[in-house]
């Protein structure tokens, strides 16, 4: 059975966000709620959301996209016809499965049933049905139009079939799946996540720091939000419900001090009644930054997860790899627990889970076996191993073979400026080893897709820790310089918007060719940031100090034109003829120079800089002496002779 129309249950937050992904990705939808106002808010909702993405150029006729979700009231109407129904009600079990045994009697046999539970064990839900081969999890991330994971929960009962179905349609809707292979509370990243709530919770029940406190301190690492902001914002009533249901399947541990009992049953459940940890009337909280402190460490809730993820692992819930890709995509952060882990290291990790679990009286905070047995290491290490046995695909760049030995790498984000993800640096890292290696390509041409060439680094992107923001700028400063040193000319070509990370990597190529509409800066001093990809380095010996100040400490930025007379661009080209000059450049060196020469005059000149010029000179007569037994050049002087091209084979 191929899935062609979808239901969805609930038009509430994940109601309304899930029903308008499977309109944009071509679906036929009836989405219903229990009110006409809630029917009402939901389609206004989506309606809104479909304009702005419209007005970005991210979907191309909003009215007809709408056109496609049907809002009802009647549960039947709803799913008699669907081959796909997904539930988003409250989170109440009672509630859930009342709605399931309903629409089973109601739903055509083959009909897959979903629910978009956070916690709750997709086997026991499946109870309430009598398909529960063909009953599974869909876990969307809020919001689900922008959120890319959606954790695929494979139930006691489900069938292959049924799991096979429903991840090929997450990847037809455009999402990334996750399948959870062992149904257990929390799935994986709520699951990772819950033993950081407890410590929180006993942070607050022992008194060692006020929410204010635990606020302004990580709020100070420079995230938008505390957890105890977080926790009002999203509500103190499903912090407290989960907790219970945690304290009831997973451990005691979990169970939710008074303090967040008495605030449930007095209604101050935070921005949506008023009141919470914070007074709400404002429209947002006045957070004392004065008020951070040294009474916690950070870093504690961070090597909790670590403990958590390597816990799933051997239950046999998911992978390394399969964890890690969850949490990065299913949180906005740029590593997942096991790439933290390698670089805090085995000892500092066991030491202090340790230290945790003997401080609060916890056992859940107690070390994962694999912890104890000091093999910690080695499972985020065949992480690494198996993610490089993997064929190459990439999601956020593209590579194009062209005639000639000439090779495009375009960045390819384009419904965000093309703006450098993790998962974007990442692909690019491997890009270049590719390119590396790759005998055929003689020139490297990189761009963007659509109307920039890069605006700089995602800002979305959540980043928990000082260190893990180190460990950010230090692997992007590696991989662009590993891009300056492809022993191949890389040419930058500039068509739209190279704004901060985006012209570090324009600065990492060898040549810069831009459009004459193109805009160039260094925006980060405007965000209380530094370039930290290199900026500041390779601009000065561009440009010169002067120049260079001008640029970093105003966040100006400035047209190809004037980048131009800096010389930070090479060459500028009309719009217009942008492209075809752009291939012409790079056809003429491709067929005109000696690969290995070529190579040998990079690394000569990129090190020019940085040695004293005796040691430069000494490496040019080297590298001039490498060059003459080699048959490029007996090939060049032959065909200088002969007065043609030279046929060159980096050889």
């Amino acid at each position: 059975m191929e899935i062609k129309k979808v239901a969805v249950l609930g038009a509430g937050d994940m109601g309304h966000g899930i029903a308008e992904v499977c309109a944009i990705a071509g679906y036929e939808v009836t989405m219903r709620d229990i009110k006409q106002e809630f029917v009402d808010r939901g389609m206004e909702r989506i309606k809104q959301s479909l304009i702005k993405l419209q007005e970005k150029g991210r979907v191309e006729n909003a009215e007809a996209i709408l056109a496609r979700i049907k809002p009802t009231l009647d549960l039947a109407e709803a799913v008699k016809d669907a081959d796909l129904v997904i539930e988003a009600v409250p989170e109440v079990f009672e509630i859930k499965t009342q709605v399931f045994s309903e629409c089973d009697k109601l739903a055509k046999p083959e009909c897959i049933f979903a629910s978009n539970t956070s916690t709750m064990k997709i086997t026991d839900l499946a109870k309430a049905t009598k398909r529960e081969d063909k009953f599974l999890g869909l876990h969307f991330f809020n919001p689900p139009v922008l959120m890319q994971l959606v954790e695929v929960i494979k139930g006691e009962n489900t069938s292959d079939e049924t799991v096979a179905k429903a991840v090929e349609f997450v990847k037809k809707i455009g999402k990334v799946p996750v399948i959870v292979r062992k149904d257990v509370p929390g799935f994986i990243v709520n699951r990772v996540q819950a033993p950081a709530g407890a410590l929180l919770m006993s942070i607050l029940e022992k008194g060692i720091a006020t929410p204010e406190e635990v606020d302004a301190t990580i709020r100070r690492m420079g995230l938008p939000m505390g957890p105890f902001e977080l926790m009002d914002f999203t509500g103190i009533d499903v912090f407290y419900h989960a907790s219970k249901y945690y304290a009831k399947t997973i451990s005691p541990d979990y169970e939710p001090p008074k303090i967040l009992e008495d605030m449930v049953k007095a209604r101050n459940l935070g921005k949506k009644t008023g009141k919470g940890f914070y007074d709400w009337s404002a429209g947002r909280p006045s957070i004392d930054s004065s008020k951070a402190t040294d009474k916690i460490n950070p870093f504690d809730f961070t090597i909790v997860e670590i403990n958590e993820a390597v816990k799933l692992v051997e239950m046999g819930v998911a992978d390394p790899e399969e964890i890690d890709l969850a949490v990065k995509l299913g949180l906005n952060r740029p590593f997942g627990p096991f790439e933290i882990a390698k670089s805090l290291g085995q000892e500092q990790i066991l030491n202090r889970l340790n230290e945790l679990a003997n401080q609060f009286g916890k056992k859940i905070f107690e070390p994962a076996e694999t912890i104890k047995a000091g093999k910690l290491m080695e499972l985020a290490e065949k992480k690494e191993k198996k993610e490089e046995a993997k064929e190459e695909g990439f999601k956020t760049i593209k590579i194009e073979k062209l005639e000639g030995g000439i090779t495009k790498l375009i960045l390819n984000r384009p419904d965000r400026l093309n703006t450098i993800s993790p998962e974007l640096l990442e692909e690019l890292d491997k890009a270049i080893t590719q390119l590396w290696n790759d005998n055929e390509t003689r020139v490297i041409v990189i761009t963007g897709a659509g109307r920039a060439f890069s605006a700089g680094a995602d800002l979305t992107t959540l980043i928990t820790h000082p260190f893990d923001f180190l460990e950010h700028n230090r692997k992007g400063e590696r991989i662009f310089r590993r891009l300056s040193e492809i022993p191949k000319p890389v040419i930058a070509a500039i068509n739209g918007y190279a704004l901060g990370g985006g012209l570090e990597i324009a600065m990492s190529c060898d040549i810069r060719l831009a459009k004459k509409s193109a805009i160039i800066g260094l925006p980060e001093v405007t965000l209380g940031l530094i370039p930290g990809w290199s900026g500041t380095q390779r601009m000065v010996k561009l440009v010169g100090i002067s120049r260079a100040m001008q640029l970093a400490l105003t966040g100006e930025r400035i047209t190809a034109e004037v980048a131009e007379k800096y010389g930070l661009i090479n060459k500028v080209f009309d719009d217009d003829k942008f492209e075809e000059e752009v291939m012409k450049f790079a056809r003429e060196i491709a067929e005109r120079c000696a690969p290995i020469s070529m190579a040998l005059i990079k690394r000569l000149i990129n090190k020019g800089g940085e040695v004293p010029m005796d040691v430069g000179l000494e490496w040019e007569c080297t590298a001039a002496g490498i060059c003459f037994a080699t048959e490029d050049l007996r090939e060049g002087i032959s065909a200088f002779l002969r007065k043609e091209k030279p046929k060159f084979k980096g050889r």
